[in-house]
């Protein structure tokens, strides 16, 4: 199949490779698991650098497997397996400046962020806490007002 379309580099190789370093990045280096509670236990750090060699190993499956499948030379992936590593490293640090200068909360300020109600929820926020939030709300404000209900309609029939 060489020569038949399939180029330099190799975008399967990159795109895992990058996928799998960012996620690798952000378990081992950026994420700050919460506290844990009745709804919520935090992966340990042994548990996501697991997740992340899984990643990492599914990478190079990947890489590999373009080799084995003779739809990319070796150099073709390798180039494509260090293109994605770069594009990874760099993404990851453009936005940890970008934090740390304060630029992802000024963008999260303007109109249009906050017209489609954009939010930062990878450091700020648990995202299964505030779903679990306003279902425990709504279920005890359901519960309260199914007994207020029944409470008053006991009053009439009694009084």
């Amino acid at each position: 199949m060489l020569g038949k379309g399939y180029g330099m580099p190799s975008s399967h190789a990159q795109f895992t490779v990058f996928f799998a370093l960012s996620l690798t990045l952000f378990l081992l280096l950026r994420h700050r698991p919460l506290p844990a509670s009745s709804s919520h236990t935090p992966f340990t750090i042994v548990q996501r650098a697991f997740l992340s060699g899984v990643a990492l190993l599914s990478a190079a499956a990947v890489a590999w497997s373009r080799i084995y499948l003779n739809y990319h030379t070796p150099q073709q992936v390798f180039v494509g397996c260090g293109a994605g590593a770069l594009s990874a490293i760099a993404w990851f640090m453009a936005i940890e400046v970008a934090r740390r200068i304060g630029l992802v909360e000024w963008v999260l300020e303007t109109s249009p962020a906050r017209a489609m109600r954009m939010r930062d929820l990878v450091v700020q926020e648990d995202l299964v806490m505030p779903g679990w939030e306003r279902w425990e709300r709504r279920r005890i404000e359901k519960t309260t007002t199914l007994h207020s209900n029944v409470g008053r309609s006991l009053q009439k029939k009694y009084r």
